[in-house]
């Protein structure tokens, strides 16, 4: 059910659009093109399994978990917000 001027399901199309762009931000964050075979952080070698299991990988597990810890700012979807619509 729909409140004031949105139209049925526009909280459940605001939900998937902001899905949608986490999706599409975290495979836009996936390593692309030649990996190496030494980490770009700590320089040990990167396992090959790894190497075969991510193409183009640069990062060993241990130095990609502390980079997967550090906080990231992503906002939110604007996209539903009315008041975004009237700037």
């Amino acid at each position: 059910m729909a409140n004031g001027w949105a139209p049925d399901g526009a909280v459940q199309d605001q939900i998937d659009d902001t899905v949608t762009d986490g999706v599409l931000r975290a495979r836009a964050h996936l390593p692309t093109g030649d990996g190496g075979t030494h980490c770009l952080e700590c320089g040990d070698e990167i396992p090959a399994a790894r190497r075969a299991a991510l193409p183009g990988v640069r990062t060993c597990v241990t130095c990609q978990s502390a980079l997967d810890r550090r906080p990231v700012n992503i906002g939110f979807n604007r996209r539903g917000s009315k008041d975004s619509q009237l700037r």
